[in-house]
């Protein structure tokens, strides 16, 4: 069962008036907020993230390219990084509501 998603493009990441590309092979901080939402996860209880470079058709398809938003001329598979070693940390955060 889905419960939420987000999506950002990563190009403005750090700001919505500036774009900054993203350079293959390096890794980059990058911050997803999800809007609010309530689950009661019972003992036991599993959740599952997934990160993706499109989720089309419900959004517009993201060709990979660094071209012009809506003017690509071809398209290029990504990969997808997820780091969990201590000099890359990645966390997910729950917060929750006290019994």
């Amino acid at each position: 069962m889905n419960l939420v998603d987000s999506v950002i493009r990563t190009r403005y990441r750090n700001s919505w008036e500036q774009e900054e590309l993203m350079e293959p092979g390096a890794v980059y901080r990058v911050q997803i907020p999800l809007p609010p939402t309530s689950n009661l996860f019972q003992a036991g209880h599993r959740i599952r993230i997934d990160i993706s470079s499109s989720n089309f058709p419900r959004l517009d398809l993201n060709p990979n390219t660094g071209e012009p938003m809506g003017r690509h001329t071809h398209m290029v598979p990504a990969r997808n990084t997820v780091y969990m070693d201590k000099q890359r940390p990645s966390s997910v955060l729950l917060p929750t509501v006290p019994v």
